[in-house]
């Protein structure tokens, strides 16, 4: 078996780490055996400075998904739906499932999402619309104009939870600001993480933004979904780092277009993307292009019950590595299809 020297299969920043993050967590190391700030007050004091909001709209957590959880569960429960697109990140009907709600996917036609659709899907049982935005794993972005839509198309129960684990990766010029939007409307809520764009994957922290109202029950389970001290710190430390992240999260970008453009080149079908990932749709072949690419050293997944392939985007040498090995399979002829099983006697 080949030897992955390239691991794109897990969306992770291949950026170095933010200026002052190793020292904000080698200086929070003696200190790993006190409370301390038990439920990040602290962090989100800064988050909510950093966003312009009252300190009460924000919670800090462990991560995106853990406060996807958290959420679903303070607001959903047995009976209640959560209408999502599809594809969209794998999870999400597990997450609602787990809030013992039911997962109600709205297919995506051409894998673009379909909101006008989203909202025909509510009924009086639709408690949340779950959204990704850019879509993981298609890299679709949404704009504020087509949010704006949705939301006056939703009758007033029904909670909108973006999901904005990728937007630093897309052009913030074509992208909703979630944040923005729940300035107005008590409905929005958003869901942050920095896991991709301030590279803190290990350590786990995120942070969920809303009306003081609809955060606070998700403020009741902090104690249980707690950011350890060490992440706090480096968490406020890459915060203060933004302008270093931006420009890091511009690289690459500007390495993903590269990519996409190099594979349209050699025939493949790869929208546009505003995460760090393309989205590569081989219909049949999907698997063969994953087992090519694992071939030549490559991690790439098949996702959406194989409704087409992410590539991460990686280092320069990674996807450079990408072009070469995809290179070859688009030269290489395709398997005959297997012939259709007769019974002639």
């Amino acid at each position: 078996m080949t030897r992955i020297v390239h691991q794109l299969s897990l969306n992770e920043n291949c950026s170095p780490p933010l200026p002052g993050v190793r020292e904000a967590l080698l200086g929070s190391v003696d200190q790993v055996h006190l409370t301390l700030d038990a439920l990040a007050d602290g962090l989100a004091a800064e988050l909510a400075g950093h966003l312009g909001v009252a300190a009460e709209r924000v919670v800090a957590g462990a991560g995106s998904g853990a406060l996807l959880q958290q959420f679903l569960a303070a607001h959903c429960g047995p009976g209640s739906e959560v209408v999502h697109t599809w594809p969209s990140f794998e999870m999400y009907p597990l997450l609602i499932r787990n809030a013992h709600a039911r997962p109600v996917a709205v297919p995506a036609p051409d894998d673009r999402q379909d909101l006008a659709a989203v909202a025909a899907a509510v009924t009086p049982e639709t408690k949340v619309v779950l959204l990704c935005n850019p879509n993981n794993p298609t890299g679709e972005v949404l704009g504020a104009d087509r949010l704006r839509a949705l939301l006056e198309a939703l009758p007033p129960h029904v909670l909108v939870l973006v999901d904005e684990a990728y937007r630093e990766f897309a052009d913030p010029a074509a992208v909703a600001d979630a944040v923005e939007l729940a300035a107005t409307d008590d409905r929005v809520v958003v869901v942050r993480t920095f896991s991709k764009s301030h590279g803190l994957l290990g350590l786990r922290v995120g942070y969920l933004v809303g009306a003081a109202d609809v955060v606070a029950p998700v403020r009741r389970t902090t104690p249980f979904y707690r950011v350890p001290t060490v992440a706090q710190a480096a968490a406020v430390a890459a915060l203060a780092a933004g302008p270093r992240m931006r420009r890091q999260c511009e690289r690459v970008a500007a390495e993903r277009d590269r990519v996409r453009a190099g594979l349209l080149e050699l025939g493949f079908d790869v929208p546009p993307s505003g995460g760090n990932f393309l989205w590569l749709r081989l219909g049949a072949r999907n698997q063969e292009f994953v087992a090519h690419l694992a071939e030549h050293g490559i991690a790439v997944r098949v996702l959406a019950g194989g409704a087409g392939v992410r590539v991460s985007t990686g280092t320069p040498e990674a996807n450079d590595a990408v072009l070469r090995a995809a290179a070859l399979f688009a030269s290489a002829p395709a398997p005959a299809p297997a012939l259709a099983a007769t019974n002639d006697r």
